[in-house]
């Protein structure tokens, strides 16, 4: 990893500015900062329930139908 940083690094050195410019705003364009559409606190209470059902696996989910469904979009 570091010897492809390192070439990377040579190579970005070597550009002229206005290439340089153009691979800056390419790499900010790569850049993806998504917010999921559940907030943080709804997401860690699911979390919370789910782990409590594995230690106690007695219990009931309110929505245990669903429980592998969630656990593959939450994983």
């Amino acid at each position: 990893m570091n010897a492809t940083a390192e070439i990377l690094k040579t190579k970005i050195e070597s550009f002229s500015p206005e290439t340089l410019e153009a691979f800056a705003k390419m790499v900010e364009s790569f850049e993806v900062n998504s917010k999921p559409a559940i907030p943080q606190f709804q997401l860690d209470e699911v979390l919370y329930r789910i782990q409590f059902h594995n230690e106690n696996p007695m219990t009931k989910l309110d929505f245990y139908e669903n429980i592998s469904e969630l656990k593959k979009n939450c994983a």
